[in-house]
């Protein structure tokens, strides 16, 4: 069995790239700030301020309707004085809404007092800046892009806004409750880790707890056992994966990845989780699929979380099945994680519709070789030569030569459109679009060993056509 440990080096690698700023969490609750001025600038902040609790001292000889409203609602207090007459001890912070000339003596008052200050829309002059801010309490999620790109940051804001379900506050406010029963009752590693994963499973499902806190910990208890996930790669991208894989990945103990799982999905997984190469590619040595099985059984019996993490999608010629009934023998609890196949990556980067109501009415995967590494036996060459139907060959940059052969003897025109590729959806992605007759000539051109697909049918050339219809109108 061929097995490589990618597990990345402390020495290797730092824990944390350079940062611009560092993000920093005031607790403000009871605590004086002195916000100075009191136009809509100043509002905002003294509303976001009095919002994290702090006693809220405004100064200024004149308010807006925005401020009076605030002070009307007994949030913040309003000093009709200039902040020079402030008493500035034993402040937490001050933020000043100053003009140019005035910003320099306010930055050096509040130093004098050691507060840290922050003057509104001037950012030479702040010890601390505002953030974009995701407000799932006692959750709070901060964005800076350190004053160099507001409106990217306040787009940052509105993509995790839609990642974090409002329920994610009621589950963070039993997550504060359990802290210290679940200190208490569950062992240290593996135990407590696996119920806070559990946890924040429950939390991201959209739905209000139906369990209480005591119920949440017995549950963990009686299903202590590890457990296996199945997760889906996609073809190479990154961006290709669904949320729940990268929560599969960043809960994994172990990951077992195969050959053509990218480097930049690898980057995804949990710094401290043990990865295990288990590549299968075809005229390599490989592991065999008993050794992966075994080795998966072994793992969760350890009480591990065990990630097999697949190229493409697991349940299409990723030997998913023999996996997940191995598991299911031995009682192991299995789940699955779709991807994206590279068929559909491929279509989507082409801009090609595998089917086309004109002439394309389903579509069929094959896979391009059996275990002897030569065609499987019992493929239905005349069901596959069916020219309303688009067929995609999985693995057949080797049997190309039968496969042509095949298809023509079952009456399948060597005129038919033919897009052929490897690497798809990574950076050396090389695509060949042609005709069944060229299509042997033009793999010659390809990396025998590089990940092929090859798709067939009709469907493939309606967009050609669409654009030089498109070219003729103009």
């Amino acid at each position: 069995m061929h097995i490589v440990s990618r597990q990345p080096s402390e020495a290797a690698r730092p824990r944390m790239g350079a940062l611009d700023v560092l993000p920093v969490f005031f607790d403000l609750k009871g605590k004086r700030v002195l916000v100075a001025g009191g136009e809509e600038p100043a509002a905002w902040k003294a509303e976001l301020l009095a919002a994290a609790g702090a006693q809220v001292l405004v100064f200024a000889l004149e308010t807006c309707a925005e401020m009076a409203a605030l002070s009307a609602r007994g949030n913040v207090e309003i000093v009709a004085k200039h902040w020079r007459d402030a008493d500035w001890e034993g402040l937490a912070l001050a933020v000043g809404d100053c003009a140019e000339e005035e910003a320099a003596q306010f930055v050096a008052l509040a130093r004098a007092h050691a507060v840290p200050v922050n003057v509104i829309d001037k950012p030479a002059f702040c010890q601390f800046q505002f953030g974009s801010i995701v407000n799932r309490s006692p959750l709070v999620v901060g964005i800076s892009t350190n004053g160099a790109a507001p409106i990217l940051g306040q787009a940052v804001r509105r993509r995790i806004e839609t990642l974090l379900p409002d329920t994610l506050s009621t589950w963070a406010k039993m997550a504060q409750k359990l802290r210290a029963k679940v200190l208490d009752r569950l062992a240290p590693g593996v135990q407590r880790r696996t119920f806070w994963e559990r946890f924040s499973d429950l939390s991201f499902s959209g739905a209000a707890p139906a369990l209480d806190e005591e119920q949440l910990i017995a549950q963990s208890l009686a299903t202590q056992a590890g457990r296996v996930t199945l997760v889906g790669a996609g073809p190479g991208d990154a961006e290709y994966l669904t949320l729940k894989a990268v929560r599969a990945l960043q809960s994994a103990d172990v990951i077992l990845f195969d050959d053509l799982v990218s480097a930049e999905v690898l980057e995804l997984a949990r710094r401290e989780a043990k990865r295990i190469l288990v590549g299968k590619r075809g005229k390599r040595e490989s592991c065999r699929q008993e050794d992966i099985n075994a080795m998966m059984v072994t793992l969760a019996k350890q009480g591990k979380h065990v990630v097999r993490l697949k190229s493409g999608d697991p349940m299409i010629f990723g030997r998913a099945g023999e996996e997940i009934s191995r598991l299911e023998s031995e009682n192991i609890p299995v789940s699955v994680v779709p991807g994206i196949s590279t068929a559909f990556a491929l279509a989507a980067s082409l801009g090609l519709s595998l089917t086309h109501r004109d002439c394309a009415q389903s579509v069929r995967f094959v896979t391009g070789h059996a275990r002897n590494g030569e065609l499987p036996g019992n493929l239905d060459w005349q069901a596959l030569a069916d020219p309303s139907t688009t067929h995609v060959y999985y693995m057949a940059r080797r049997t190309l030569p039968a496969i042509v052969s095949n298809l023509e003897g079952q009456g399948l025109g060597l005129d038919t459109p033919v897009v052929l590729a490897t690497d798809v959806a990574r950076a050396e992605q090389k695509v060949w679009q042609g005709t069944l007759g060229e299509l042997v000539a033009a793999s010659e051109a390809f990396d025998i060993n590089a990940p092929t697909i090859v798709a067939i049918g009709e469907a493939l050339a309606q967009r050609k056509a669409a654009q030089a219809d498109l070219a003729l109108a103009v």
